[in-house]
């Protein structure tokens, strides 16, 4: 084998298991090394993890002042709470819908129907009742989820669901309070049935209230428009890491072969000028790649967009933190790969070895996540903190896992004797590739055959053919042994092949010498 094993494996190379490749698989461990220096962790910078992500959802909004780390994403929704106008008590109990509510308890209680809907008691004519919110009104006009839905805080305090008959104690005992809180300060003032109860009703009222919000953001055009922008965004950002970690890796390695020519003693100018030419060099070689250049740009752009889309989704649910968000994006570029091997199969693999190539993605995949999670550990230790060197250290450590992991996982797939034969079964099996692959070797020798075609000369094949035609016609039409012969030598001189007699007036008198000796030429 010449040339690096790994990038021969690249190039569909089937690996001999006897063959010695450590020096070869060493080169590769610092073509990975640098490359997740490059790519995952050097041109990070590139792309600014948030922790909550890169969209506004009702959840995160709301951990804003709980969760230290958290903010809004956008400036116009900030500005929309920040505006959102101070709490008026009046306002929510003067609503006409609040107000309606309250006759027609009036009316259940004049006719002796009405319970309280907290403890299940009746209510007397004569007694006196407070219609409450169950989710308070101040904790509906300040919920930040609320204001980011856009959506008319006296609309949702006043719903039906949310307007319950109860006693003047517990209505003013539980002021602005959730139903949680009422309880953990005044719940041995009531059964365990009528806290059963209590409970119930808030889950109710919350359920419809949280489906409204969800409903109005999640399907606006604000949302729509901020996710798009956000996945767009990311997109570009995390192609263009793809792209420059390609053209940097190139570069490294470039430089590398140009110092290896450097002889003798140390000099400055000589040293600046190699490394001048090694970068110029890189350069002209990622240039010549394009085609892979583009690949890896478009292959980051799809990933970036797909892991922002798929991390706001997670936020609407819960919050992600940084590198959570770091981890579904490096998933999402090793997914989109595979995928484009699994299903376009650009480099015409056979069924088993394009599972070997698919295998070898998410495992380069995953040992960069394997890798972020260490540098998150370490990160996370004294060490971050020594000046300089710490970041360094916290870096070098998730490449350094990153680079052996995968080297190790693309040793296994390449020589395990388990998986070459996994490789084997698999090519036998009869896909759409098998017809492809058929018809594609059928079409290079077309190619083949139609070059030599068309290196003939046309008039001369002609003449040939038409000879050959007029022999066979002759010999066809031959009526003994004698005319056969005749027919034959005839053909000899026409064509120009001498016999192998030649000078002698015939076969018999050829034989006849005993010293002759038949010349083929």
């Amino acid at each position: 084998m010449t040339g690096n094993y790994v990038m021969n494996i690249g190039n569909g190379y089937m690996p001999d298991p006897k063959e010695p490749i450590l020096p070869s698989l060493f080169q590769e461990y610092e073509r990975v090394l640098v490359e997740s220096l490059v790519s995952s962790f050097g041109l990070d910078f590139l792309i600014k993890d948030q922790h909550g992500g890169d969209v506004d959802t009702i959840h995160n909004v709301r951990q804003i002042g709980k969760d230290p780390q958290m903010y809004y994403k956008n400036k116009e929704n900030q500005k929309a709470y920040e505006e959102r106008g101070k709490y008026d008590s009046r306002q929510y109990h003067g609503d006409p819908r609040y107000l309606a509510q309250k006759r027609e308890n009036n009316a259940q209680k004049s006719e002796g129907i009405l319970k309280d809907a907290y403890t299940g008691k009746k209510i007397n004519e004569n007694e006196k009742s407070d219609l409450d919110h169950v989710i308070s009104g101040k904790e509906i006009h300040d919920d930040p989820g609320r204001v980011l839905a856009g959506l008319n805080g006296f609309d949702l305090a006043n719903s039906p669901e949310n307007l319950q008959e109860t006693n003047p104690h517990t209505n003013r005992s539980k002021k602005a309070d959730s139903m949680e809180q009422f309880l953990d300060k005044h719940g041995d003032d009531y059964t365990e049935k009528q806290k059963e109860n209590m409970r119930q009703k808030d889950a109710i009222a919350r359920k419809e209230y949280e489906a409204k919000l969800a409903k109005a953001y999640y399907t606006s055009p604000k949302f729509a428009k901020n996710m798009s922008f956000a996945a767009g965004k990311v997109g570009v950002k995390m192609g263009a890491r793809q792209a420059l970690g390609f053209i940097f890796a190139e570069m490294w390695f470039t430089v590398k072969e140009e110092f290896q020519t450097l002889k003798g003693e140390f000099q400055f100018g000589e040293f600046l000028e190699t490394l001048g030419r090694g970068i110029k060099r890189g350069f002209e070689r990622a240039k010549e790649k394009y085609a892979e250049l583009f690949s890896k740009f478009l292959g980051g752009t799809i990933a970036g967009a797909l892991s922002s889309v798929v991390t706001t989704l997670c936020n609407i649910f819960f919050t992600t933190s940084k590198n959570v968000v770091r981890i579904i994006r490096q998933s999402f570029a090793s997914l989109v790969e595979a995928a484009k091997v699994l299903f376009i199969n650009p480099e015409n693999y056979t069924f088993g070895e394009r599972m070997r190539a698919v295998a070898k993605i998410i495992a380069t995949g995953a040992s960069v996540v394997v890798g972020t999670a260490v540098s998150d550990m370490v990160g996370k230790t004294v060490i971050v903190g020594i000046p300089v060197v710490g970041d360094l250290v916290q870096t070098f450590c998730g490449a350094f896992v990153s680079g052996i992991m995968s080297c190790t996982l693309l040793y296994f797939f390449d020589r395990s004797e388990i998986f070459n034969r996994l490789v084997r079964t698999l090519d036998n099996i009869h896909t759409v590739e098998t017809e492809i692959g058929y018809f594609r070797e059928q079409a290079i020798y077309f190619e083949k055959y139609a070059a030599e075609l068309m290196s003939l000369d046309l008039d001369t094949f002609k003449r040939e053919t038409s000879m050959f035609s007029n022999i066979a016609g002759s010999i066809e039409d031959a009526k003994s042994e004698e005319e056969l012969n005749a027919v034959l030598k005839k053909a000899f001189d026409v064509i120009g092949i001498k016999l192998p007699w030649e000078g002698y007036e015939s076969f018999d008198s050829f034989m006849q010498d005993k010293s002759a000796v038949l010349v083929f030429e």
